[in-house]
């Protein structure tokens, strides 16, 4: 049964490849049937449980109430794509996010459930690290603003370039990764060479030191509500 349970989970949350928009798009009759067949399945262990535990017992369990929740929803969604799809509307499927409640809440999902608690206690305890980050990306983002956004600089595509707050502040995040490194700096170092000091100070301050103190938090903080759970 526990095999079982996973191949179905594993199953209903492989359907979003090839649900539209799919990576390998198959027939909505042909998706709409497998779900159906899972969130029986998953109805039919929620059944079983019934049987063999205590009324009082089976309905002050919130996870036998999330998975009741989360079948009665995903029928509803499906049920009214169906409808909108024959009458040639366009929607989406909502319900796709409560999948992963199936993953979480059946009984076999023991050691999920205790890593999914560790990660959600240990969220409180990085808010102050993540503030710090924001804070930091903040303020070299007015810095940026106030270095290059007078000076009429454009991008290679010929736009304008950090003249927006907004866009400044998402420009930098992604540099945090370093995934639009150095092309983000390029407007401004043609400008002048001395201006790559303020992206090396940025990407030092946020890549190196505060993505390092921020996974030294997570790791720390997990580990210890993880030991604490298994006593």
């Amino acid at each position: 049964m526990r095999t079982a349970t996973y191949f179905f989970i594993f199953l209903n949350l492989s359907l979003a490849m090839f649900e539209e928009p799919a990576v390998y798009p198959l027939p909505f009759l042909v998706t709409s049937v497998l779900e159906v067949l899972c969130l029986l399945v998953f109805l039919g262990r929620l059944a079983h449980f019934a049987t063999v535990t205590l009324h009082s017992v089976f309905w002050k369990d919130t996870k036998n109430i999330c998975i009741m929740v989360a079948i009665l929803l995903s029928l509803t969604d499906l049920a009214i794509y169906g409808v909108l799809r024959v009458y040639g509307v366009r929607s989406i499927r909502w319900s796709r996010i409560v999948r992963p409640i199936f993953l979480i809440n059946f009984a076999e999902s023991r050691q999920i459930r205790r890593a999914f608690r560790s990660i959600r206690n240990t969220l409180p305890e990085i808010t102050y690290v993540f503030l710090l980050f924001m804070f930091s990306l903040l303020m070299f983002s007015l810095m940026a603003l106030k270095l290059f956004g007078e000076r009429n600089l454009q991008t290679a595509e010929g736009l304008p370039y950090f003249r927006n707050y907004l866009e400044i502040v998402f420009d930098l995040y992604v540099l945090v990764t370093t995934a639009n490194s150095p092309d983000v700096m390029m407007p401004a170092f043609d400008f002048s060479s001395w201006y790559a000091l303020f992206f090396i100070a940025f990407v030092i301050v946020n890549t190196y030191i505060f993505m390092s103190l921020f996974l030294a938090v997570v790791y720390n903080n997990y580990k210890k509500h993880l030991k604490v759970m298994l006593g």
